[in-house]
């Protein structure tokens, strides 16, 4: 009968399978009856000058079977109803995925082009500062995250699986591992393939993707929304619609309200990036002069509130390089990623302030204010 333990380990430990068996019999009472061993998180504890590994694991009899990896089930939705989606970031895939799976044709619309031409724009943006502003760092092929860190996380742990996207994730293409780390992390070199691989498979299940298709129109009535227009000249006709625009598309929420389409501004932070050399984070946070070989480098979170409001750092890259994401000409604007090793020199993070609403409502009292304050 399998059951479930907590247990603590040196983290030196980790790497060496048959410690971390003798550990957890040990912890569990259990003789080494060639019990099976499956960890199911992991996280690290570097409080203290001893650092350990917190494990949750499962102990199952030695014939217990290995969990098949996850795969995707495809089906034909080539002939069932659509729902067009604007956007081909995480949201608009993972919405495509779902539709799929009820058994509707998602239909894809991006502005930006797809993983492999949008590298070319990503270059002249770095070496010259170019932007295009259809296809940059924050829009094409995998939204933001595509050549982004991908880091996996969320506060927002009550409004669906984070086990059943990680699974889709691993399906396509991500380490394991991202199913037991606390704080999972893909790795900006891994997650193009992946994003390839995800469209291939909404395209083999029957649903479209387009790209270079730009929104910059929509015509509704009391009935909804009936066209959708594209690069000046290209009309959709359709009545269901999922916006998946990511946070940048500043013409997309005025679009909206010039139609007369209700928005609402929404609580945001605004900041700078800081950097730090990755061996300075790994001795504060590790208490040590060098770290060693068995730890990875390391990461930290910070937070600071007064009487008014909060700062904190967002979006920390351990061994990360810091990258220009403008979308925009005339802007600075900083991002940061780490490859799927973590072993560049530098650390970086966001260090970001609460904004609140008399920091920038106009009298007239716009949703586009706080857009309008960003820009």
């Amino acid at each position: 009968m399998a059951m479930e333990i907590h247990v603590r380990i040196p983290a030196e430990d980790l790497d060496y399978p048959d410690r971390v068996r003798k550990h957890v019999l040990q912890s569990a009472g259990l003789p080494d009856d060639h019990q099976r061993i499956d960890i199911l998180k992991r996280s690290l504890d570097a409080r203290s000058k001893t650092i350990f590994y917190q494990l949750r694991v499962r102990v199952s009899p030695a014939n217990t079977p290995e969990t098949p990896p996850p795969t995707p089930e495809a089906r034909n939705v080539s002939g069932a109803p659509e729902i067009c989606i604007i956007g081909a970031g995480p949201a608009g895939l993972f919405a495509a995925l779902a539709l799929i799976d009820a058994g509707y044709k998602p239909v894809i619309f991006e502005r930006g082009k797809n993983v492999r031409d949008r590298r070319r724009d990503l270059a002249q943006l770095n070496r010259g500062g170019e932007v295009n502003p259809h296809s940059n760092y924050c829009f094409g092929e995998g939204g933001a995250g595509t050549y982004s860190d991908g880091k996996l996380y969320t506060r927002s742990k009550k409004r669906g699986s984070i086990d059943e996207v990680l699974r889709w994730l691993i399906a396509f293409g991500a380490s394991p591992d991202i199913a037991i780390d606390a704080h999972p992390h893909i790795g900006t070199n891994r997650l193009p393939k992946i994003i390839e691989n995800i469209r291939e498979f909404i395209i083999s299940c029957g649903g479209e993707v387009h790209f270079e298709h730009h929104l910059d129109h929509l015509e509704f009535n009391t009935s909804g929304i009936q066209h959708l227009r594209f690069n000046g000249t290209l009309w959709k006709k359709t009545n269901r619609v999922i916006l998946a625009t990511g946070h940048s598309a500043r013409d997309i929420f005025t679009l909206l309200h010039s139609v007369g389409i209700k928005i609402e501004a929404k609580p945001f932070a605004l900041g700078v990036r800081v950097e730090h050399p990755q061996a300075f984070i790994d001795q504060t946070q590790y208490h040590c002069p060098v770290k060693p070989d068995y730890l990875p480098p390391s990461s930290y979170s910070v937070v600071h509130r007064d009487a008014t409001r909060s700062a904190y750092s967002f979006c920390m890259c351990p061994g990360g390089i810091i990258a220009p994401c403008a979308t925009a000409h005339g802007e600075v604007v900083t991002n940061g990623w780490s490859p799927s090793k973590r072993n560049n020199p530098f650390a970086n993070s966001g260090i970001v302030v609460e904004i609140q609403p008399s920091d920038y409502q106009t009298s007239q009292r716009s949703p586009l204010d706080a857009m309008h304050f960003q820009a």
